[in-house]
């Protein structure tokens, strides 16, 4: 399952901003995959922090043979231990774990974020254990696809950003002028600002003196890299 755009949005962005309407073109419609459950999605992506997607992958693949369903009591069942032998520190083993039991035991309702606004769902989403704001927008739009997530934390937006507008440096107030122009289809718009700063389009350079280029290296392998799909 991909993340869900079409013609309203593409549209809608085009209308707004002419640079941005020539990465659509030359790119095209941008298939990225999503996961809709919610509790593994967490995991996911807790399991995916500072890791490759292959060992992420590889991870996940190894739970799925050994737990079968990975749901809150497999995981509880489980425990740190056998959760830290799939690959995974200790420290994610721990926050997996203290995850599934607010889930079984009521503390967390994943049911009732779905029902939240953006602000009110990154609230809670963050409150967990190894998840950061950042980590809870990126839930917000690869799991619930919530439509206007644009996330200044995320260092390859940035980089996808200061590629498409010729910026040496997009700050706070700067890259808030671009949400206010693109929402509310922020989301949309932060697939192509991750493939532009994934390589999608050649010939396009980062304007960012040279010194800060290794900072954006970090996000590549949580935003795919360019990968579509």
């Amino acid at each position: 399952m991909y993340f869900n755009y079409g013609e309203t949005e593409i549209n809608y962005l085009k209308s707004k901003d002419k640079k941005l309407a020539e990465i659509i073109d030359r790119i095209g419609h941008i298939d990225r995959e999503i996961d809709t459950d919610l509790f593994s999605s967490v995991i996911h992506h807790i399991i995916g922090q500072q890791i490759s997607t292959k060992a992420q992958a590889t991870i996940w693949r190894r739970m799925q043979d050994t737990l079968g369903v990975i749901n809150a009591d497999t995981i509880l069942t489980a425990g740190v231990d056998k959760l830290q032998s799939f690959g995974m520190t200790f420290k994610k083993a721990e926050y997996i774990t203290d995850f599934a039991a607010k889930v079984q035991n009521g503390a967390f309702d994943l049911e009732e974020i779905w029902k939240k606004s953006d602000d009110e769902a990154i609230a809670e989403l963050s409150a967990l254990q190894g998840i950061g704001v950042w980590t809870a927008e990126m839930i917000l739009l690869f799991c619930m696809q919530r439509p206007n997530v644009f996330s200044y934390g995320d260092l390859a937006i940035l980089r996808g950003m200061r590629m498409v507008y010729h910026h040496r440096k997009i700050d706070r107030k700067l890259f808030e002028k671009y949400r206010r122009r693109l929402s509310p289809y922020c989301s949309a718009a932060s697939l192509y600002f991750w493939a532009v700063a994934g390589g999608a389009i050649p010939e396009m350079k980062d304007y960012a003196p040279k010194r800060s280029n290794k900072k954006n290296e970090y996000t590549r392998k949580i935003t795919g890299n360019s990968k579509q799909g």
